[in-house]
């Protein structure tokens, strides 16, 4: 009988610590394993990364598009521009016009 009330008094005095412990070990966990844990985080700061690199490469590549349309736009229309892109598009050409033909850049 002295057995059995020595080990209900101890695991009155160990329950208390090891559910601590148990709930600080579960919180950890999902600190860093997590649908929001340090993992996740810098998953998506590299994902933020890549998709920063990505837009400042297509905006490269599109500000030299928008340069062009910008000359064929609005009140004042750049008529150098107008005659390249209508020879090109329509294969047109003057008699005396001397055609160089170059392959298309990417």
């Amino acid at each position: 009988m002295d057995v059995l009330y020595a080990l209900r008094a101890r695991a009155r005095q160990i329950v208390g610590p090891v559910l601590g412990f148990t709930l600080c070990a579960y919180f950890a966990y999902h600190l860093v394993e997590g649908d929001r844990g340090l993992l996740a985080l810098w998953d998506l700061q590299t994902q933020v990364r890549d998709a920063q690199a990505t837009l400042s490469r297509l905006q490269a590549e599109r500000d030299p598009l928008a340069k062009r349309v910008a000359l064929l736009q609005g009140n004042h229309i750049d008529r150098d521009f107008l005659d390249e892109r209508v020879r090109a598009v329509l294969n047109y050409g003057a008699p005396g016009d001397l055609v160089i033909y170059y392959p298309p850049s990417k």
